[in-house]
């Protein structure tokens, strides 16, 4: 029995080429999509699920604000003496740990490399993290200052296949030699670290004062609690807490609880890994399903529109005894074979596509993960629910035709089956123009974010790193750069203007002591405006006497000027005219003079909205900014390199682009626009192949009704007109269906920005003549066929 079944399911595949290759087409191309989306998908919600104790750690928020001060300033810094206080303070902690992430230059004899991933941690990261020890003594790990553990990967690049427990590598400026005390484990590429050298946190010398207060807020700190629950009733605690703790010190400071689970996906606050977005999770599955529904649909069309086709087999086959149950089986399990086929192509498609999809998601999943009980489980139950669910309704049609009405040539396509086929086009269009208007809008905010007035110059900026001796050196420096015509500016800065996030807060000479005002603050250099080009509008630029100002051993000769931009002068109840020669103060302990007002500029992501902002003279600096001319970039890189190898030869040449930088703060959003150009182009093929195999199907039934049109005078182009009209119609109606649901649901993702791009009616006009003119195009390739064809042919064939 199952073997005959084998035969007529082939042989039905055999007869029918053009259906069943759409439809093995159609099922393997979006079977594909759904595996490398649901695997990436699988990768972004498995994040951190190796971390036994992940459900009892938190990661501690800290929100402050001065006294007088109008708002809190919230982020995922603490001090480090939060860690301290709570594990002494509060039952509910059992452990908590204090860490910070930096780039260091580390050496071992003649290899030197920069890393952009040196952590600092507490001996305690091992009672809260889950990392396998490949060699050491575990009792004996971040014990002591100056001691670090390297990944398996790292203990290779710096020694080889040597043991590099108890070797000394010499780490940036460090007087000390940090002796390697294990080698652990790589970081998975789920995890939300990245680090590839964990060091002892006392290694950082830390005074007493930095363990006294809960300023100096520069570290993350994680606890360890109890249990799961325990999170409620420690949170509950904290206000009253912090209130005493605070008291009388000029400012309100509290803690939040962040469950370490929820960081990567559902938090606002970056973490030592990017973070992602769960939106963007939730419209991914979403892409997918509605990818997979367009080809079950197309499958459903067409195994319906060929009932007629097959209504005299089923006819024969109940009079010579079949029952509705066997012939239920033979075509459900037609669809399974056909599913079967397409999961094991989908199956060489998705690791053959493995590189370029990890390119386009900016993961590094990896082909393997194919081969994972879950995934294999997942992929079994899709294709079982699509072979259920494609074909399931074409099954229990067929097997309800009557043989009587059948064998006589009473049978007809039913309206209602005619209704359902038209319901699935309108259905797939719906989906498909609906994907392809929000890519669109998706590209106009990103196209908007790339060509905004930012108020500064973002193009041929170099970014150079700085430590506290190249900072020694930094005149000399910028002395010999400048020596080329090219560079037209050097300037030292804490941060650049792409991402400004340094809190502080200031108050004007009027205002009572006790009031102040949160404010972002940069400490920049006399070159700084030059080089970013921000626009003064009222004042003058810092002079290199401002900067030495500032830099006297004898504090109390000190003295301040500030560049505020637009919003701190209109904060502090100035124009930008009166500000200039106002005395104010930046922390108290920086009195000084307002000198210039500058246009406001954004100084971080087009999520946030412009707030004050003050610039002021540094007495350190971690970056280093040098302006090109556009010409001769290669050439001007390569002589700025030369000069770094000759004036810093401790520390490797690394640079990158301003831009750069810009673009990172997008890249979730980068990322999930080229993933919908490539799947709202998947859906409009997905939903033109199925137009197709349809409009061949219903073009070849009319054949006999468009042969006696042309002998009675009918043209070519009103057969045309005949057989793509109904197809128009139906597109149309797709379209108004999905007009509303792309405005709303795109409406709502661009309240995510506070500075976004309009909706513009031109992106669904120019959608909606896109689906009229693919579907006349998809239509037309048959129907002009069968409209060109000679009537007497059409009209003799039985």
């Amino acid at each position: 029995m199952i073997k005959n079944y084998f035969k007529t399911a082939f042989r039905n595949f055999w007869k029918n080429k053009t259906t069943s290759a759409i439809n093995i087409i159609g099922l393997t191309i979006g079977i594909t999509s759904c595996l490398l989306i649901g695997l990436y998908i699988q990768h972004e919600l498995s994040f951190d699920d190796f971390e036994t104790k992940g459900d009892r750690i938190v990661r501690v928020l800290m929100e402050y604000k001065f006294d007088g001060g109008t708002e809190f300033k919230k982020g995922n810094f603490t001090s480090v003496r939060v860690a301290a206080v709570f594990k002494k303070t509060f039952p509910e902690v059992e452990a908590a740990i204090k860490m910070n992430q930096y780039n260091k230059v580390v050496a071992y004899q003649e290899k030197i490399f920069s890393e952009k991933h040196f952590m600092y941690a507490d001996s305690s990261f091992f009672d809260l993290f889950h990392y396998k020890l490949l060699l050491g003594d575990p009792k004996k790990l971040l014990d002591a200052p100056h001691t670090v553990l390297l990944t398996a990967s790292t203990a290779k690049k710096y020694f080889g296949n040597d043991n590099p427990v108890g070797k000394a590598l010499r780490v940036s400026n460090d007087s000390s030699l940090y002796q390697v005390s294990g080698v652990i484990e790589d970081c998975p590429s789920n995890s939300q670290f990245a680090f590839d050298f964990l060091a002892s946190f006392s290694s950082l010398g830390l005074t007493q004062d930095y363990e006294e207060s809960y300023w100096d807020a520069n570290y993350t700190t994680y606890l360890l609690l109890k249990n799961e629950n325990a999170i409620t009733s420690l949170q509950a605690k904290l206000p009253a807490f912090m209130k005493k703790e605070m008291a009388g010190k000029g400012a309100s400071i509290n803690f939040y609880l962040e469950p370490f689970k929820n960081i990567h996906l559902y938090s606002e606050f970056a973490g030592f890994v990017p973070n992602n977005n769960i939106t963007y999770i939730y419209i991914l599955g979403a892409v997918a399903l509605l990818i997979l529904a367009i080809v079950c649909f197309t499958y459903i069309n067409l195994s319906t529109s060929r009932s007629m086709e097959r209504a005299k087999e089923i006819g024969i086959r109940k009079i010579i005894g079949a029952g509705r149950k066997q012939l239920f089986r033979q075509f459900l399990g037609e669809s399974f074979l056909l599913c079967l086929v397409a999961l094991i192509l989908s199956i060489v498609m998705a690791v053959l596509l493995m590189p370029a999809f990890n390119q386009l998601s900016d993961k590094h999943l990896k082909a393997a993960s194919f081969l994972s009980l879950p995934f294999i489980s997942i992929s079994l139950l899709v294709l079982v629910c699509v072979s259920i669910l494609a074909g399931s309704y074409p099954a229990l049609v067929l097997t309800a035709y009557q043989p009587v009405k059948v064998l006589k040539g009473a049978f007809k396509n039913t309206v209602g089956a005619q209704g359902l086929r038209k319901s699935l086009i309108v259905f797939q269009f719906t989906i498909s123009i609906f994907l392809v208007v929000a890519t669109l809008i998706i590209q106009k905010q990103l196209y908007y974010i790339q060509h905004i007035k930012l108020g500064y110059d973002r193009e041929h900026v170099l970014i150079l790193p700085v430590d506290d001796k190249i900072f020694a050196e930094l005149p000399l420096i910028k002395q010999q750069f400048k020596s080329n015509p090219e560079v037209l500016s050097v300037t030292g800065c804490a941060s650049t203007p792409v991402d400004i996030g340094g809190g502080y807060n200031m108050r004007s000479a009027v205002m009572p002591e006790n009031e102040q005002i949160n404010v972002t603050a940069d400490p920049v250099d006399e070159e700084f405006i030059k080089t970013t080009g921000l626009q003064i509008i009222a004042g003058a630029d810092f002079t290199e006497q401002d900067v030495k100002d500032v830099q006297m051993d004898d504090e109390k000769k000190r003295q301040f000027h500030f560049i505020l931009n637009e919003s701190a002068a209109k904060t502090l109840g100035w124009t930008a005219q009166e500000a200039i020669g106002k005395k104010m103060f930046l922390d108290n302990s920086r009195p000084g003079y307002v000198k210039a007002v500058v246009k406001d500029f954004h100084f971080q992501s087009l999520q946030n909205e412009i707030k004050p902002l003050v610039l002021f003279p540094l007495t350190w600096c971690r970056t280093m900014l040098v302006k090109l001319k556009g010409q001769h970039l290669a050439q001007n890189i390569s002589f700025i390199e030369s000069k770094w190898k000759t004036l810093i030869a401790d520390r490797p040449f690394e640079y990158h682009f301003m831009d750069e930088d810009y673009n990172q703060l997008y890249r979730s959003e980068q990322r999930l626009g080229k993933m919908m150009n490539l799947f709202a182009a998947i859906a409009i093929a997905l939903a033109c192949m199925g137009l197709f195999g349809l409009s061949s199907y219903a073009a070849r039934q009319r054949s006999k009704e468009i042969g006696v049109r042309k002998v009675l005078g009918a043209s070519v182009f009103s057969v045309w007109n005949l057989l793509s009209r109904d197809f128009i119609k139906l597109v149309a109606l797709s379209f108004l269906m999905a007009t509303p649901l792309a405005y709303y649901s795109m409406h709502s993702w661009l309240q995510n920005y506070h500075y976004r791009a309009a909706i513009s009616w031109w992106i669904f006009a120019t959608v909606g003549i896109f689906a009229v003119v693919i579907t006349l195009i998809t239509v037309s390739i048959e129907a002009l066929k069968v409209a060109s064809a000679n009537p007497v042919k059409s009209l003799r064939t039985e």
